[in-house]
């Protein structure tokens, strides 16, 4: 499995990470390649309230690091539970998401993103990030769902 391009699945903590980490975890699994799971630090993510621990400024590129792993291992858990793909490997990366995930996505024969898009023109059925990759990335690219990552009775 070693000598196989990984499936690539970028996630930021949202509701839709789960999803498109049993997503890619049932594509690499299928594919017998391994999950290269990538969250990115990038400031503005940092900002939003819902990340940051309660009564805390955090000052540290390295805190937020810390932050981001958390987040990371929390949607790691809700998408595995103690059953994670046997060949994940999971990092934090320091930059603007959208250029991070082009970059990975050299190195990847899939990249799986979850859709973040809100409201807006046409209900955007997608999120930046999400656009950005799939007019940019040097592989494929799968946006999923929140409920593509639901068990619906079918084996993988």
């Amino acid at each position: 499995m070693t000598d196989s391009k990984p499936i690539l699945v970028g996630i930021d903590g949202s509701e839709y990470s789960p999803a498109a980490l049993r997503l890619a975890g049932r594509l690499s699994s299928a594919l017998a390649a391994p999950l290269q799971v990538v969250t990115c630090l990038g400031m503005s993510d940092f900002y939003l309230p819902e990340h940051l621990p309660p009564g805390g400024d955090l000052d540290t590129e390295a805190e937020l690091e810390a932050v981001a792993r958390r987040n990371m291992e929390q949607a790691l858990d809700r998408a595995f539970g103690q059953e994670r793909p046997e060949h994940l490997s999971a990092v934090v990366r320091v930059g603007s998401p959208a250029k991070v995930l082009v970059e990975e996505s050299r190195n990847a024969q899939m990249l799986v993103l979850g859709r973040r898009g809100r409201g807006g023109l046409l209900g955007q059925l997608m999120g930046s990030v999400s656009a950005a990759c799939s007019a940019h990335a040097h592989c494929p690219v799968l946006v999923v769902g929140q409920d593509a990552g639901e068990d619906h009775g079918s084996t993988p």
